[in-house]
């Protein structure tokens, strides 16, 4: 299955020069998400984890299915200010300024095997600072999976501690 044939590419979005991969063309396809997430779960089932980790907001739409696929929990990374008891935090560098993530500080405990499930990897900052942040709550990173990769980007680049695979290179 290619499913670069079910996600819709918006050029100059969302600025000038960008070339915007929409996956909300793949998610309102039933068959198609429910295949893209089925692929995904045939890569991730192998490595046995016990949580699967998913990013604010996209790796919720992609980590939440694969997890209740594999009949195991799912734990949202947010941004700040949103989760509503003690969380632990991982603040990281963006092109201009910095961002932090945060998670529940009981999400997850140490020594559980995590896999980290977004829809697209990019720069690699995000997934990093994910991974960062699993480490400091004391979580074994297994690997990561994501649907899309911009491999222009060179994201993979940070995260040559951990297994990654996508599903569909750009």
């Amino acid at each position: 299955m290619d499913f670069r044939d079910h996600i819709r590419v918006i050029a100059d979005f969302p600025k000038e020069g960008i070339s915007y991969k929409d996956v909300t063309t793949l998610l309102k396809n039933g068959e198609i998400y429910r295949l893209a997430i089925d692929a995904l779960v045939e890569q991730i089932k192998p490595w046995q984890p016990d949580i699967i980790v998913g990013p604010e907001a996209r790796g919720f739409l992609f980590g939440a299915p694969v997890a209740y696929a594999l009949g195991i929990g799912f734990v949202p990374v947010r941004k700040p200010g949103k989760l509503p008891a003690k969380t632990i935090s991982e603040t990281y560098a963006l092109e201009y300024g910095f961002d932090s993530l945060e998670v529940h500080a009981d999400a997850i405990h140490p020594g559980e095997r995590v896999v980290i499930v977004d829809d697209l990897l990019a720069t690699g900052g995000t997934m990093l600072a994910t991974a960062n942040l699993m480490k400091k709550i004391g979580a074994d990173v297994l690997g990561m999976g994501f649907l899309i990769e911009l491999g222009f980007l060179k994201g993979r680049d940070k995260l040559i501690e951990y297994p990654v695979f996508s599903l569909v290179e750009y």
